[in-house]
């Protein structure tokens, strides 16, 4: 029997030995471990090796059971077709057993190793898996439920499609009822859990969780107050996702809805925060955007501006507090080609008229090296697509802020103010224009700001309102302004150097 293998203590020794030396920070070393393993892969049961360090071998330190089970992983994306089916079902044998290990570190080295499997097509060749980890889910042991909550999270994260279909007899009919049962658990983790794994099925609107939608939306409804961030995180992104495709269930709430939205979005966790702020995105795409919105906006507006301004985290990665780097030699990431990257919310909402898609280099500001994502880009994005629905409207609500901001002594409170200027140039531009013969000429001397960061928005900002500037006599704007964007594009910071040339 398979379950009954047991490993060559000299082997066992040896592998022990070079999952040590891989931890080593010896590049040399590492490589030599990486070519030892190589050939180690040629024996049929290296890899139950690899499986019983991580499952059975207690008495290691957590590092090494979770490198072997990592190890073994790669092996599985690599060379799963070659295992031998007695290696395979020892291998699938120890995850099961040991989803609940004490360790979190190893659940979830565990939980990989079995979606990774699961990912090469063996749901179908491991039909016992998924009613073996919904079972496990009702354990009494905390360990055990959130092990297999968590595996169960990312085969729905992988595998969404195939479980929404009759190639394994449709089995999320029974997931899906069973994972709302654990809305309501006592452990924060395991509630986040069960929303995510029910939040993997609402784009595709699956038809055993439209059965449930009401159920699911109540719960949702009843978990909006929660104290774990990550509970608010995937109550706000499930209630994204409904707007988008259930607006018909969300619209007797949707007062309550915007409401509760305006809070998290001012949420102490900027993840919460974020996932928050993607619902006026989806909203500004719905036809029902103006009426439902328009008496909220007194308070929403407010609260965009506010979220457009740098965090501390924000000029940490960027540097903000470095002046002057002309001279540093750039890094490869500095000069490699631009192209258009990827954001969450562009693959949600493709089409819309967002600052985001203009342009394959006209992005919300310049922020190259902070995450691609954040509050500050969202926040702007929103106050862009809104500015494009409520046009000049929006107006009443910013230009009592705008004085404010454009004109304040604090440079990151100025700065913002910049930024919001040029969101809601492309919607707001007909309500703007009287207002303008003041603000450019207030933008040319913010080129010569003595922060860099406030210069490189300003660049940008003058870009999206250019058409104006070239509209009038040359002498009074555009040649203020084209002197001052030569001396940029020489500045002392390169990242105003690069804004200018924009």
């Amino acid at each position: 029997m398979e379950c009954q293998w047991k490993p060559d203590e000299q082997g066992l020794q040896q592998i022990l030995h070079l999952l040590k030396e891989s931890q080593s920070p010896d590049t040399s070393t590492q490589r030599s471990v990486q070519q030892k393993l190589e050939q180690l892969n040629q024996y049929p049961d290296f890899n139950n090796y690899l499986i019983f360090v991580l499952t059975k071998l207690k008495t290691e330190d957590e590092p090494t059971r979770s490198l072997s089970g990592l190890i073994l992983k790669n092996n599985v994306k690599a060379h799963y077709q070659n295992f031998p089916n007695g290696v395979s079902d020892f291998i699938k044998n120890e995850c099961l057993q040991n989803i609940g290990d004490s360790s979190p570190l190893i659940r979830a080295t565990v939980g990989i190793l079995i979606t990774t499997i699961a990912s090469k097509g063996e749901l179908q060749n491991w039909p016992e898996l998924l009613p073996k980890l919904c079972l496990l889910l009702d354990s009494e042991d905390y360990n055990t439920c959130e092990g297999a909550f968590g595996a169960l999270q990312k085969i729905c994260e992988d595998s969404a499609e195939i479980l929404d279909s009759d190639m394994l007899d449709r089995p999320l009919n029974v997931m899906i009822p069973k994972f709302l049962q654990f809305f309501k658990h006592s452990s924060p983790k395991i509630r986040s859990h069960a929303i995510a794994c029910v939040n993997q099925f609402i784009i595709s609107r699956t038809q055993a969780l439209m059965l449930h939608i009401d159920p699911f939306i109540e719960n949702l409804f009843a978990l909006a107050g929660d104290e774990e961030p990550e509970v608010r995180k995937n109550v706000c992104r499930a209630l994204v996702m409904l707007l988008e495709v259930r607006l018909d269930r969300l619209l007797p709430h949707m007062h309550n809805i915007i409401e509760y939205m305006l809070q998290r979005t001012q949420d102490q966790d900027e993840n919460v925060a974020l996932e928050a702020c993607e619902f006026w995105l989806t909203l500004a795409e719905q036809p029902v955007c103006k009426e439902v919105l328009c008496g909220h906006l007194p308070k929403l507006i407010p609260v965009l501006v506010n979220g457009m301004k740098y965090s501390e985290i924000d000029i940490i990665l960027l540097k903000g507090d470095v002046e002057e780097d002309e001279a540093i030699p750039d890094n490869e990431q500095d000069i490699r080609p631009r192209f258009h990257r990827s954001r969450t919310v562009a693959q949600q909402h493709e089409g819309g008229d967002s600052i985001e898609e203009e342009d394959d280099e006209d992005d919300l500001d310049d922020d190259e090296t902070i995450s691609d994502w954040n509050l500050r880009k969202c926040s702007a994005a929103a106050l862009d697509v809104l500015a494009n629905v409520f046009r000049d409207d929006l107006l009443l609500h910013i230009l009592p802020l705008l004085k404010e901001l454009l004109f304040h002594p604090e440079w990151l409170i100025k700065e913002s103010g910049i930024l919001v200027l040029g969101a809601i140039a492309e919607g707001c531009m007909q309500g703007m224009i009287p207002y303008l013969p003041e603000l450019i000429p207030h933008l040319v001397q913010c080129l010569s700001d003595k922060k860099a960061l406030v210069r490189s928005i300003t660049c940008w900002t003058l870009s999206r309102y250019a058409h104006w500037v070239v509209s009038q006599p040359p002498d009074i704007y555009l040649k203020p302004l084209m002197t001052e964007l030569l001396k940029r594009i020489l500045d002392s910071n390169k990242r105003v150097q690069e804004a200018a040339c924009r």
